[in-house]
């Protein structure tokens, strides 16, 4: 999630040079727990695909050059029908005006949330360059939420604080959003009702708090969160959050209470550790993260117990694998890889059987 989308860590990461990325670091790990990988897009920048409630179809985010895009945007597909009938086309949700990301089905299965810069302009806002070899997020002062049928309609518009409003999910319980925003001056996690009411702060830790997902049950929230300590460190990400960037190379996976309250980290591994996911049982977090890595590319899944305990690779193939989310049911992980992209930088959502 999601933050500048997640999805703009991702096109970060998938920028680099691709003789970095012919390199795969990662040690031979065979992927035990997925079962028939089906490829669901073909070509540009994929990711973010998460399920609708009924569970046949997937909300994602796209660059694709091929259908006149220039940023990202949301669309919509049929599980049972992308990547098997070579003439289907996923439906555009976001209407292509502005910059979107990190989208999600609403409770009823038929509307979908996202963030977008529509309201700013027609026009993709520019992407940052990296400084001093660091990779940066945009933190669009213009993202806010939205809700659209499956036609591309906006139905519904939930925010317009100014700042950052974005990455926003939906409670299981079908109950609550929740979402990252700058509204206090950090970037913090918030909960809010599905008409935009009831607006409340949940983390207060300075950092990037963003990516977040309930539980299955809805009582916990996991999130990928950065954690400034020294006082340089502070320095930088106050002086990038004033010009609307972050850092993301120094990243852990957190949980807590749906309300934020018996707040911990989860992970304590070093380097970027992101885009996390419970696991159906509730009792574990599925996971990006390149801690691994001596070049800082090469992106696997990780899966960790609630207590830190009993990490275990999940994937080995290629070097960028992110944004897991596990189907309605269980039984069905999708997630996004630059797998199969014939040395493009080409990043695709695939999916698989689950085995655990």
């Amino acid at each position: 999630m999601r933050i500048p989308a997640l999805l703009l860590a991702f096109s970060a990461f998938a920028s680099t040079p691709l003789d970095a990325q012919t390199t795969a670091p990662a040690p031979p790990v065979a992927e035990k727990h997925l079962k028939n990988i089906r490829q669901l897009t073909f070509g540009g920048d994929n990711a973010e695909a998460y399920w609708s409630p009924n569970g046949k179809w997937l909300t994602f985010q796209s660059n694709n050059p091929a259908w006149g895009l220039k940023c990202d945007h949301i669309f919509a597909m049929e599980v049972g029908k992308a990547g098997v009938n070579p003439d289907y086309r996923p439906r555009n949700i976001s209407g292509g005006k502005g910059r979107t990301t990190c989208s999600y089905f609403m409770p009823d299965g038929k509307h979908i949330l996202f963030a977008s810069t529509m309201a700013a302009a027609d026009t993709c806002p520019p992407a940052p360059e990296a400084r001093g070899g660091k990779y940066l997020w945009a933190i669009y002062e213009s993202f806010d939420i939205y809700v659209a049928d499956l036609n591309g309609k906006i139905t519904q518009s939930l925010t317009d604080h100014p700042g950052y409003d974005a990455e926003a999910v939906l409670s299981p319980k079908g109950d609550k959003i929740l979402f990252t925003s700058t509204r206090s001056g950090d970037l913090e996690l918030w909960t809010m009702n599905l008409d935009g009411t009831n607006l409340r702060q949940i983390t207060f830790d300075l950092g990037y708090d963003g990516g977040a997902f309930f539980s299955p049950d809805g009582s916990q929230i996991v999130f990928r969160a950065s954690r400034p300590k020294a006082e340089a460190e502070i320095r930088e990400y106050r002086e990038l959050l004033a010009q609307g960037l972050v850092a993301p190379t120094n990243m852990e996976i957190f949980v807590c209470n749906a309300d934020g309250s018996n707040l911990r980290q989860i992970t304590r591994l070093g380097k970027a550790n992101w885009a996390p996911f419970f696991h159906p049982s509730g009792k574990k977090i599925i996971f990006s993260s390149n801690h691994h890595s001596t070049r800082g590319y090469d992106f696997q899944l990780y899966m960790v117990n609630l207590d830190g305990t009993g990490l275990e690779q999940i994937t080995s193939e290629s070097i960028f694998n992110a944004f897991p989310m596990f189907s309605p049911d269980g039984k069905k992980l999708s997630w996004s890889s630059n797998r199969n992209n014939n040395g493009t930088r080409d990043t695709n959502v695939f999916v698989a059987d689950w085995v655990d």
